[in-house]
């Protein structure tokens, strides 16, 4: 190890007895968590009973010190710093004069010692970004690059690339390859550690515009974008606290595999939401067909309850007349019918032109009453605006809309939704939307997944919808338009992260293009990026999986990988009666092995597999359940298994997942998304004939 060059700065690793370069490290991350709990320690002293002025201050005050504690914890067994810079120039003004180099230790979060000198520097501030993009050909004025490794929290080793050197030959990092194909028992870990220069890009990207991420298996997409949200609330923290950010995943499995990385990284203020959930005005009890629930979802239907929304608009009939003491202020037909057209022209909220309408007769009455002789102010328009009169005129032509209400009938009413849906839907389209019975109220309607995007729909149509500051959607290949559409609402001026791979889309409604899905987000300026290269799923694994591509998704590339496993892909064929059994041998096989293990199988076959499991004594998780040391096994239904990966997988009966959807795409892409989910080893049981695709 070559000592540190030029002037080793405020930011060096302290003075100490020994000469090991190693303990030199261990110390400096001693001193680091010693540095982090005085720190917390502080927050924890403080005293706010002097300095709040109400009780409300002084609860929001609370919650921030507490918030501010919370993001200080020590994990214990999450690094504190993984890297460590050596600049070849000093990059502190007080330095800069001396001529010589700093060195920077690069964590996870900002620690600073009692002085305030920073002794570990947060990965995402500018003088961190040389850690993931330096290289020899552009050495970004660092000398040297430090990476560690550590073993359940104790740091074990170290690793230098010394990039100003020529005569240095480049290899691979043994211990990046080794931090990338760690086990993994727990929730989803973070990538602080292992970024790539094409994956920094992303995460760094400007708030201001919005990115799409095709990603194929493997190579990190997902955490790309959490630490993008990261990224962001670090540099952009005072607008992004005043406006929030928002994590979307497919399911409450895939949030609960990934709800542990931000507070990893210090992060806790970032809200997580599946789309069911954002679109939860109505309890969703029944189910749509694969036909109407892709008619639902169809940007179509966006005009068609446009339509309905505007449906109980009237023009007046008579006249709008106003008494104001001995006075009576004629508003007469033409003028009323006038101001109507105006708001409708104006395709605003129906509930914000609503509200706009008695005020807009209030002050046609003003103007009255100003010929008159009078000198009314703003007060008295407002009367005016209540006068019942006025309110009268009001309700009838512009009547009040219940979102819930107006989808229910709009479902149940045969001739309501020919009236809304004349040219748009076919009239057999019409009948597939339909529901088969009517529904009597919004609480025993049986409304499903599509129902309730579209109340949401007309529910910002009568009332804009609040717009984050940043909103990372995650498989985004499966939503609809309409379901884009409802994300896009909550983005209107703000950012959005679009993760996502169209070879995995496992809906009849599928994204075909990401441009199209950009349209309906309502971001069609958006920068798309593609992501090829993986970093999780073995080379062997992928072009396997990769064999289906062709069918699944045929103009995208083949996705490719650095790691190199041989003998990470096993295929077996065994006899249907001896399948189980199969199964379960594979499964006891590969808990031998350090790291969690994912049993998939098609839907249908879960009740056989979670009886069998239990009959042969391996206890099992369900999917978002936190692995243990004690239970490393997770049996996955099919559907439930994006966006997750295990250490190992097994995969059962290939053809019965394919079976499993309505169509042979589908199944087919579900099949994809199956096979690349591990990320030390895949071993595949059949006793029916594979895919002929896989072939």
């Amino acid at each position: 190890m070559r000592p540190p060059p030029g002037q080793p700065g405020r930011f060096a690793v302290p003075a100490t007895p020994t000469t090991d370069p190693l303990q030199r490290e261990r110390d400096h991350l001693a001193a680091s968590r010693a540095a982090l709990r005085a720190m917390r320690a502080d927050v924890e002293s403080l005293d706010i009973r002097d300095v709040t002025g109400t009780w409300v201050t002084a609860v929001i005050l609370q919650n921030q010190i507490e918030a501010r504690i919370a993001a200080l914890a020590d994990l214990s067994d999450t690094p504190l710093f993984f890297g460590r810079l050596d600049y070849l120039h000093a990059i502190s003004e007080e330095l800069s004069e001396g001529g010589g180099g700093e060195n920077f230790y690069i964590g996870r979060r900002h620690v600073h010692d009692a002085d305030g000198d920073p002794m570990v520097i947060d990965w995402r501030a500018p003088v961190s970004q040389p850690f993931y993009r330096a290289s020899r050909t552009e050495p970004m004025d660092v000398d040297r690059r430090r990476r560690f490794g550590y073993t359940g929290g104790e740091l074990t080793a170290y690793e230098d690339e010394h990039l100003s050197d020529p005569a240095e030959k480049e290899t691979a990092s043994a211990l990046l390859a080794a931090e990338i194909e760690k086990p993994r028992v727990g929730p989803m870990r973070d990538i602080v550690a292992t970024i790539q220069p094409e994956q920094d890009e992303i995460v760094r990207s400007d708030i201001s515009g919005t990115i799409c991420v095709q990603g194929a298996p493997g190579t990190g997409k997902t955490a790309v974008g959490l630490h993008r949200v990261a990224y962001l609330l670090y540099a952009h923290r005072e607008r992004l606290a005043r406006t929030g950010t928002l994590v979307i995943g497919p399911n409450n499995a895939f949030l609960s595999y990934i709800e542990q990385v931000l507070p990893a990284l210090g992060e806790l203020e970032v809200g997580q939401a599946t789309v069911q959930q954002l679109v939860g005005h109505v309890e969703v009890r029944g189910e749509d067909t694969p036909e109407a629930a892709r008619l639902k979802g169809d940007a179509r239907m966006a005009e068609v309850l446009r339509r309905a929304v505007r449906s109980g608009i009237t023009l007046p009939t008579e006249p709008c007349v106003v008494v104001r003491g001995s006075r009576r202020y004629r508003v007469p037909v033409h003028e009323l019918v006038q101001i109507i057209e105006e708001l409708k022209a104006r395709d605003s909220r129906y509930g914000a032109a609503r509200d706009a309408l008695p005020q807009r007769i209030a002050h046609t009455v003003l103007l009255k009453m100003e010929q008159s002789g009078e000198a009314p102010d703003d007060r008295v328009q407002d009367a005016v605006a209540r006068n019942a009169a006025v309110k009268a005129v009001a309700k009838e032509c512009w009547p009040a809309v219940d979102p819930a209400k107006l989808v229910l009938r709009l479902l149940s009413d045969p001739e309501f939704l020919a009236a809304c849906a004349e040219g748009v839907l076919s009239a057999e389209e019409q009948a597939a939307v339909l529901w088969p019975k009517p529904g009597r109220s919004v609480k025993t309607a049986r409304w499903t997944q599509a129902d309730a995007v579209l109340v949401d729909e007309a529910t910002d149509l009568v009332q804009r919808t609040p717009s984050l500051g940043h909103v990372v959607l995650d498989e985004a290949q499966d939503l609809s338009p309409m379901q884009y559409r409802a994300v896009g609402r909550r983005c209107t001026t703000g950012s959005a992260t679009v993760l996502g791979d169209l070879a995995q889309g496992t809906t009849p409604w599928a994204t075909a293009s990401w441009p199209e899905a950009l349209h309906h987000l309502g971001k069609p300026e958006a920068h798309i990026e593609e992501l090829t290269k993986g970093f999780r799923v073995p080379e062997e694994v992928i072009v396997y999986a990769s064999r289906l591509l062709p069918s699944i998704a045929p103009g995208l590339a083949p996705a490719t990988s650095v790691r190199e496993t041989p003998g990470s892909l096993a295929i077996r064929e065994v006899a249907a009666e001896e399948l189980t059994e199969a199964v379960l041998d594979a499964c006891r096989r590969a808990l031998t092995h350090e790291g969690s293990t994912g049993l998939i199988a098609a839907d249908a076959r879960i009740p056989l597999f979670a009886e069998a499991l239990e009959a042969a004594g391996l206890p099992f998780l369900s999917p978002g359940t936190e692995t243990s040391a004690s239970a490393r096994l997770t049996l996955v239904p099919a559907s439930l298994a994006k966006g997750l990966e295990y250490d190992y997988v097994v995969l059962d009966e290939p053809a019965a997942v394919v079976a499993g959807e309505p169509d042979e795409r589908t199944g087919l892409r579900r099949l994809y998304v199956s096979l690349t989910r591990a990320v030390s080893g895949l071993t595949v049981l059949h006793a029916e004939p594979l895919p002929e695709q896989l072939l």
